[in-house]
C-alpha cells in the first residue's frame, strides 16, 4: 500500500512541479468532463487550449483577459507573502472602476488624452481606500480580514448597481442600466490596430518587474515576508507588523483598482453590470498556481484568461452552460491544494504484512 511520510524538507522540486501535475489533473477531469456531458473532448480542448492561440486576435484578446488577472493576482501576491490574506480584491476591483468611471463622466470632448492618467489614478485611489477599510478594521479591532474584505465586495457591486440604475445612468441609453459610453479621448490607447489590447499589459509586465525587484531586493520587501513567515522573527528584528498589514493592502487594493480603471477605460468604456467579472476571485488561484512569483503569475495569468475565453466559446459552440470557466478554476485550484502535498510529504510503498499463523 502507499503511505505519506513527511521530507526532511520541503521539495524544490514539486514546488514547480505541482502547479504542472495539477494542469494534467485537470486537463484529465476536463475529459472526463466533456465526455459525461456527451462533447467531444477533443473539441472541448482545443477550444479551452487551443483556440485563445490560434490567432493574432485570439491573442490579442487573451492579452486582455490576462492584463487585470495579472495585475490583481501582483497585488494579492504582497498580502498572501505577508500573511495578510486579502479575499476582497473583486470589491476593490469594482471600486476602483467607479472612481475611474466618475472621472471618465466628467472629461469633455475637448479634454486632452493626458484625462487618462488621473482617471487610472482615481481607480487606484478607489482600490485603496476600499482595502485601507480592511486593514483600519483589522488594525483597529482586530476584526478578521477574510470576513471584512469579502463583505465589501457585495457593498462594492451593490454601490455599483445604484449608481447605474440610478443617478449615473444614461438618460439616453433606452432605460438600460449603464452609464453613457466614455468619450473617446478617456479612453487607454491601444498598442496595436484591430486589437484591443492597450497600455494595460504594459504597466502589468511593468508591475511584474517592479514586485520582482521589491519582494527580492528590497529591505521593505524583506520585511513583508519575513512578517508573513515568522512574526516572531519580524518582531524581533525591529519589523512593524502593522507597517506591514497597510504595506500589503494598500498594494494589494491600488493594484485591484488599477484593474478596474483599465477594465473601464479600456475595453468596456461604460460602467455596466457586468463590470464585475469575477476576476478578483479569479487572480487568487493565479497568485497561488504562479507560487506568488511575479514570473510564475504572468504564466498562470495567461492560463487563467485560456479558460475564461475556453469557457465562452464552449458556451456558443458546443451548447455548455457559463459556468464551466468556474469548473475548470475550481478543478485547477484543488488539484493544486492537492499536489501541494508532495512539497511537504513523499509517497512511498509499503508491502503489506502477511498475518502469522
Amino acid at each position: 500500500m502507499f503511505k505519506l511520510e513527511p521530507r526532511p524538507q520541503a521539495s524544490a522540486f514539486w514546488s514547480v512541479a505541482s502547479p504542472l501535475l495539477a494542469l494534467a489533473i485537470t486537463v484529465a477531469i476536463g475529459i472526463v468532463l466533456f465526455i459525461a456531458l456527451d462533447k467531444d473532448p477533443v473539441r472541448g480542448l482545443q477550444l479551452f487550449f487551443w483556440e485563445p492561440l490560434r490567432t493574432r486576435y485570439a491573442l490579442g484578446e487573451l492579452m486582455v483577459k490576462a492584463t487585470p488577472l495579472l495585475l490583481i493576482a501582483l497585488g494579492l501576491a504582497v498580502c498572501f507573502r505577508s500573511n495578510v490574506w486579502n479575499i476582497g480584491a473583486e470589491g476593490q476591483f469594482v471600486l476602483g472602476a467607479i472612481c475611474a468611471g466618475g472621472m471618465a463622466l466628467l472629461a469633455g470632448r475637448d479634454s486632452t488624452r493626458w484625462i487618462v492618467v488621473p482617471i487610472l489614478l482615481a481607480g487606484v485611489a478607489g482600490g485603496m481606500f476600499w482595502a485601507a477599510l480592511v486593514a483600519w478594521l483589522r488594525d483597529r479591532f482586530n476584526a478578521n480580514e477574510i470576513l471584512v474584505s469579502l463583505m465589501l465586495v457585495y457593498v462594492a457591486v451593490q454601490l455599483l448597481m445604484w449608481l447605474v440604475f440610478g443617478p449615473w445612468k444614461d438618460p439616453a441609453g433606452y432605460n438600460f442600466p449603464q452609464t453613457k459610453t466614455f468619450e473617446a479621448v478617456t479612453q487607454v490607447p491601444r498598442l496595436m490596430t484591430g486589437s484591443r489590447v492597450n497600455l494595460g499589459l504594459l504597466i502589468a509586465l511593468a508591475g511584474t518587474a517592479l514586485l520582482w525587484v521589491f519582494l527580492f531586493r528590497t529591505r521593505a520587501g524583506f520585511a513583508q515576508q519575513v512578517g508573513g513567515l515568522a512574526p516572531a522573527a519580524a518582531r524581533y528584528a525591529g519589523f512593524s507588523s502593522r507597517k506591514a498589514l497597510w504595506i500589503a493592502l494598500l498594494v494589494s487594493g491600488g493594484a485591484a483598482g488599477l484593474a478596474g480603471a483599465l477594465e473601464v477605460a479600456g475595453p468596456i468604456g461604460q460602467l455596466t453590470p457586468y463590470v464585475p467579472a469575477g476576476y478578483g476571485f479569479a487572480a487568487i488561484i493565479v497568485a497561488f498556481v504562479g507560487r506568488l512569483h511575479p514570473v510564475g503569475m504572468v504564466f498562470s495569468a495567461i492560463l487563467m484568461s485560456m479558460f475564461y475565453i475556453g469557457g465562452e466559446l464552449a458556451q456558443s459552440r458546443l451548447g455548455l452552460p457559463k459556468s464551466i470557466t468556474g469548473v475548470f478554476q475550481g478543478l485547477l485550484l484543488f488539484a493544486l491544494l492537492a499536489c501541494d502535498t508532495l512539497q511537504a510529504w513523499r509517497v512511498r510503498w509499503v508491502p503489506a504484512r502477511r498475518g502469522g499463523a
